[in-house]
């Protein structure tokens, strides 16, 4: 009942505002914004509703629902540049939209998504129109020593996370802090590592976080993923798991994965070839990475797709055979 009373309280404001010429009147005057300076971060991918409820969280504006109307009456809003931004003086509404979309930010936002390969975080970069590119003409090796990393490929290296920086400041730099957050991570989940597990350094630990990664979008399973792999490098048995024959195929894959792929055999194809693949494949989440270093205890050696983005998992090959025919033939 009192959540009608707002939308009809709200609804008759707003029509008021309207009738009277009070939307227009509203566009221009100064906005109430305590303390200045004050900051507000516009995050990708948000549109003008998320925009004018952060607004009013953050006390920039006194009423989300009026400043959206505003907007969709005037059409703005619609090309909004992610960053930080800084509001040190008093702003009209019209005047804060003007900010937005000639982006006035005193920070900017690159996102590294969890699962990413080496090529979209390339590409991510590339896309940053205020983010100096140094690094499109390196080549691996010079950009490993750029980022003061030991290791002999990217891949899996730099930590996916939401990235700010001062507008022209050079990817390498981005990148220095991702690969040193994902060191930091790594070499802290080492240190409370499981006894017994067969990684004979954080960086193997670090490419079987990177296939749990990519082989579950169910966060709750990748303990019990990186169990089951654990358990077959002990057996002996090979790890047969699609994500890394897909990276094995690089750009020639069409997202359709056929039975000659699994035959053809390359570094990274873990059905022809035992062990763990020579790299991380992807970025793996902190998650992930304490998935493979404290993995599930579980008898299981096989799993099978539900369809729903989860697992079936099975200890022998019986079991896992009519969980292939329930759930993929």
């Amino acid at each position: 009942m009192k959540t009608w009373i707002k939308r009809l309280l709200l609804l008759t404001i707003l029509a008021a505002l309207l009738g009277a010429g009070g939307l227009a009147w509203y566009a221009r005057q100064p906005l109430q914004i305590q303390p200045l300076p004050t900051t507000v971060n516009v995050t990708p991918g948000m549109n003008l509703k998320s925009l004018s409820a952060m607004l009013e969280r953050e006390g920039v504006v006194g009423n989300a629902q009026v400043f959206w109307l505003l907007g969709r009456v005037l059409d703005r809003g619609g090309a909004l540049r992610a960053g930080v931004y800084t509001l040190d003086k008093p702003l009209t509404p019209l005047a804060l939209y003007d900010t937005f979309e000639r982006g006035e930010i005193t920070q900017a936002i690159v996102q590294f998504i969890e699962g990413w390969n080496w090529r979209e975080v390339r590409a991510a970069l590339a896309a940053q129109p205020l983010l100096k590119n140094d690094s499109a003409g390196m080549s691996d090796a010079e950009l490993l020593q750029a980022i003061g990393a030991e290791e002999n490929h990217l891949e899996g290296l730099l930590f996916p996370d939401t990235y700010f920086y001062a507008p022209h400041t050079s990817d390498i730099q981005v990148l220095r802090r991702a690969y040193r957050l994902q060191h930091d991570k790594l070499m802290t989940a080492w240190e409370s590592r499981a006894a017994g597990l067969p990684y004979r350094t954080p960086y193997e630990a670090l490419i079987m976080a990177s296939i749990v990664e990519k082989e579950t979008g169910a966060a709750f399973e990748r303990p019990q993923i990186a169990g089951v792999f654990l358990n077959r490098l002990r057996l002996g048995m090979r790890l047969q798991t699609d994500p890394t024959v897909i990276y094995g195929l690089g750009e020639r894959f069409d997202g359709n994965l056929r039975k000659v792929d699994l035959q053809r055999d390359t570094p990274y194809n873990t059905y022809t070839r035992a062990g763990l693949p020579p790299t991380p494949i992807a970025m793996p989440s902190e998650a992930a990475i304490q998935a493979a270093i404290n993995p599930a205890k579980t008898d299981a050696l096989y799993f099978v797709a539900r369809g729903d983005g989860t697992h079936l998992f099975s200890s022998n090959l019986d079991a896992h055979n009519r969980a292939v025919d329930r759930y993929q033939r």
